[in-house]
């Protein structure tokens, strides 16, 4: 999962011009040109088709071919992207806590990136839908973390961190984690999981999520919604495949696959999934 990307390709696919280099300003910007220009989608497990972690595939789908994906590749694809820039980067782990108890006990599905920059720690995660991080949040649990949109904070709890949002007022978990190094091997495991299991829920319903500067655009089945900081979320239900196709690929930039099965799917999705 370590092999070259193609950095200038990638760099055109956000829109990103100039220098990169291994500092906090690139850093910033990177991560927030990534989530306007590379939307979280699940397509693929929604279609019963492969999803290759293999760098090579990543850039396939996610660069060249104007696809999106989720946590795995979306974070794995920046991985790469950051070590080729010069960035000393990791991968973690976590298990998520979004719409559950905070005691919950949930399989590991869910990657977010360490970045070690001028001595100290930093949290990157382009992956988690939509509430995905569009700021680099230090490591440093019980403090308010401003980002472009809202606030984040990281709290330690159980002997585990936990990566936590500001939401209409609440301080809400998204996921917990620790500090442990990840092997490949168990983001191959946790991949196949949520891409192939009958009861995944990415296998199941359309999950699809753009990221701006001052919006959240999210698509759950057939509910399309946009969230702005201070505004009333903007909701609207989708009827027949040809007005989800329109959403995907206007509001969420893609190029949809040509999958003979594609509009027979979106015609079957239920009328809104609870989140």
């Amino acid at each position: 999962m370590h092999d070259a990307i193609d950095l200038q390709a990638y760099l055109r696919r956000i829109g990103r011009q100039g220098a990169a280099r291994p500092d906090m300003p690139t850093l910033q910007a990177i991560v927030a040109a990534h989530v306007a220009a590379i939307p979280f989608e699940n397509l693929n497990p929604l279609l019963g088709l492969p999803v290759s972690l293999e760098l090579a595939a990543l850039e396939r789908k996610l660069v060249r071919e104007g696809r999106g994906g989720y946590c795995f590749e979306q974070n794995l694809l920046l991985e790469a992207v950051l070590r080729a820039i010069g960035f000393e980067v990791s991968g973690l782990i976590a298990r998520v806590l979004w719409t559950r108890p905070e005691d919950a006990i949930t399989p590991q599905t869910h990657m977010l990136l360490r970045v070690e920059l001028a001595g100290e720690s930093w949290l990157v995660d382009v992956g988690f839908g939509r509430q995905t991080l569009v700021g680099v949040l230090r490591l440093q649990a019980d403090i308010e973390q401003a980002t472009p949109l809202e606030p984040f904070r990281l709290v330690q709890m159980d002997g585990d961190w936990r990566m936590q949002s500001m939401v209409r007022g609440r301080w809400l978990s998204l996921y917990r984690f620790d500090l442990r190094p990840v092997p490949p091997i168990d983001y191959v495991v946790a991949n196949h999981y949520v891409s192939t299991h009958p009861d995944s829920n990415f296998v199941n319903h359309l999950n699809v999520a753009r990221t701006t500067s001052d919006s959240r655009l999210s698509l759950h089945n057939r509910e399309f919604t946009i969230r702005r900081i201070g505004h009333e979320p903007d909701r609207r239900m989708l009827h027949g495949s040809a007005a989800i196709r329109r959403v995907l690929e206007q509001e969420f930039l893609i190029t949809l696959p040509a999958h003979l099965q594609l509009d027979q799917r979106l015609d079957n999705l239920p009328d809104n999934l609870p989140v």
